[in-house]
């Protein structure tokens, strides 16, 4: 039996030279497929080469539920991304669908880098290696780009002012307005947050948010106006796909 493949690095949210983030959600059904499928998906990837220079990284995480997959992938722009849309990206689904049958793509959206929060120095570092994988996507009636801003910030400074022992970090990002397959919805924030365990996490959860009780803050957050929901999936991460060094 041949020695596991390392998963590679995990993405750098904040980098500055990626212009288009972009989130995606396949639901495979069971963990066996699960499994499967980011086999599949390693395979179709290992095997061919790198598809366009202004790809900078594609990372892939398995849901806890043990049936989600979810797809991150860090773009110089979005022209690229449709570029491989039109003309390499569906002869590698071809590949994963021919080891794993049915799977149900459930959506794709493109996002901006807006702000991330650091857990302070002493408490964590970048080397930290995250148990958990938390992203939540918060939904607005409200589409004034600024509404989203100003919550994004409204929860950097309750985290700041309470930080939660353990968080790891949270990056929040911005939907943006792609083409029309993307099928975006303009009054939405992602925030993928690092967890140093799945304990840390039900306990914030148990907290109703990682807050210490009792901060007018975090109530401001939750009471934001505009703010109509929120749901969120828990992964962890499986595998990176890094653009190879320019020689």
């Amino acid at each position: 039996m041949s020695a596991p493949t390392s998963p590679g690095p995990l993405p750098d949210l904040t980098r500055p030279d990626v212009g288009a983030a972009l989130f995606s959600t396949w639901s495979v059904g069971t963990p066996e497929r699960q499994r499967a499928a980011v086999d599949a998906i390693a395979a179709a990837w290992d095997s061919r080469p790198w598809p366009a220079p202004e790809l900078l990284s594609y990372n892939l995480y398995a849901g806890t539920d043990g049936d989600t997959l979810m797809h991150h992938s860090q773009w110089a722009d979005e022209a690229a991304y449709h570029a491989f849309f039109r003309t390499q990206r569906q002869q590698r689904n071809d590949a994963i669908d021919s080891a794993v049958p049915d799977i149900e793509r459930l959506g794709l959206a493109y996002y901006r880098h807006y702000r991330g929060f650091r857990a302070p120095a002493a408490a964590h570092d970048e080397t930290t290696d995250p148990g958990l994988f938390v992203v939540v996507e918060i939904d607005f009636n409200d589409s004034d780009p600024q509404v989203r801003r100003s919550w994004v910030d409204l929860v950097i400074e309750a985290l700041e002012s309470e930080p939660d022992p353990g968080l790891i970090s949270a990056d929040f990002h911005l939907i943006a307005d792609g083409e029309r397959h993307l099928s975006t919805d303009r009054a939405r924030v992602l925030n993928y947050a690092r967890w140093t365990d799945v304990e840390a996490y039900q306990a914030a959860l148990a907290a109703d948010g990682p807050r210490g009780g009792g901060s007018s803050a975090w109530d401001r957050v939750l009471d934001f106006p505009g703010r109509v929901g929120a749901s969120s999936r828990s992964y962890r991460f499986r595998r990176s796909f890094v653009r190879p060094s320019a020689s």
